[in-house]
Order: structure tokens, then sequence, then C-alpha cells
């Protein structure tokens, strides 16, 4: 799935009103240590109750919803903006990072650098390792 493919974003999760003014969807693997922690952190601050988080672990039907493989979900970090389009890896970062006033400053740095490719391509590396480690042991199902 590219970094900028269009999709359904009219369903969020069960918990948010139909009239919540939802901003983005993050995808993350709740069954990851590394990554459950950051996106704890991240669930704590300032204008993350304008997101909707998605745990990819266990959250099939979210998956299905957004045509989402999980495997796919597993390989790269997702973030669906408000506009119906997929920011994948570093990308996904700068978007949940824009909705966030403790990380806005970063995202607009960012992007006004023009580091956004440099930073998915370290992010593709880390990425690799994280699945390899984390899908080699029995607790990953990336299928």
């Amino acid at each position: 799935m590219s970094k900028q493919q269009s999709v359904d974003s009219s369903t969020v999760n069960e918990n948010r009103h139909a009239s919540d003014s939802v901003v983005a969807t993050v995808f993350y693997d709740g069954g990851c240590p590394l990554c459950s922690r950051e996106i704890r952190h991240y669930r704590g601050l300032r204008g993350a109750d304008k997101l909707v988080w998605v745990d990819i672990s266990t959250e099939d039907r979210m998956l299905a919803v957004h045509g989402l493989e999980r495997s796919t979900a597993m390989d790269r970090f997702h973030v669906l903006d408000a506009s119906g389009r997929w920011q994948t890896g570093a990308w996904g970062f700068i978007e949940l990072w824009s909705h966030l006033p403790a990380y806005r400053w970063l995202a607009r740095i960012v992007q006004l650098l023009h580091l956004g490719n440099a930073l998915d391509c370290l992010y593709t590396q880390f990425a690799r390792w994280r699945v390899q480690r984390r899908c080699d042991s029995t607790r990953c199902e990336r299928g």
C-alpha cells in the first residue's frame, strides 16, 4: 500500500461518537513492547483525544474496515489522515506529531528541512529489524 493511497475513512472505532472530529487514525502494534510504550506516551498527550488509536494486534475488524492487511500493517507504521490518505513509516509519525501540540514543532522542522525521505529511510531499516525480531518468535501473527 502506498504512503498516500486513499481509502474510506468514514468509519471510526466504536468508542467514538459520529459527531467527534477525528483528525487521524493511528494503527500501531500493541503486541510490541517498544511500540506500546511509545504509543502510551503519545496517548497521554494533549490532542491525543482527537485521534483514533487502533491496535493491529487485536482489532481485526478495523483492519478489515480500512482494507489494511495485517502483514502490511505489521511492516510499517500506518496513519490514516483526515483526508483518507495513508501516511506510513516516518510520514505516519510526522502526521501523528502534527496533531500533538507537544510534537507539532518537530513535524514542522522535519517538513521545513525536507527531512521526511531521509527519516523514512532510517525508519524502514528500523521497521525491518523490529518485524524480524518480533516475528522470529511465536508472539507474532503477521498474516
